[in-house]
């Protein structure tokens, strides 16, 4: 499939597993490259539940292909990173945050690192890895917009 553009903005990440609803999720301890994202279900609280995508340097316009960035909405400074191909968020330089592209496929899209490889959801509360696409239901994913990114 070809790479989609996203609007820049705030966003619920929904994972399509078994079982009840599940939003990517930043956990609340940290270890060795940050803290871990997981699925977990909707928290009233949305602090580690929204995310902003925008471009690697904001302002950037949305191009067919360009790549993204995923970081915590009420956190600015906190991104996503993928050592050992699991994710974690990590107050890191903007530059060494992870980017990403978005493939429309059946059922929703598939977020993509820029080497390849698909976010994968095994179960809900299992750490996010990143593996080589497959047609499979637990590296689909849903965005849900929920507004412009905020600025202050």
């Amino acid at each position: 499939m070809a790479p989609i553009p996203v609007k820049p903005g705030k966003y619920k990440i929904h994972a399509h597993i078994i079982g009840p609803g599940s939003l990517l999720t930043a956990t609340e301890y940290a270890v060795k490259h940050g803290a871990p994202v997981i699925t977990d279900r909707f928290n009233p609280l949305p602090i580690e539940q929204e995310w902003i995508i925008d471009h690697p340097e904001a302002g950037q316009e949305a191009q067919t292909g360009s790549p993204y960035v995923i970081h915590l909405a009420y956190h600015p400074a906190a991104g996503l990173v993928v050592p050992e191909d699991r994710v974690f968020v990590n107050s890191v330089p903007r530059a060494e945050w992870s980017q990403f592209s978005f493939e429309q496929v059946i059922g929703g899209i598939k977020i993509l690192s820029d080497k390849g490889l698909a976010l994968r959801a095994g179960h809900r509360g299992a750490q996010i890895t990143l593996v080589p696409p497959k047609p499979e239901f637990q590296e689909t994913w849903t965005l849900e917009y929920v507004g412009p990114i905020p600025t202050e």
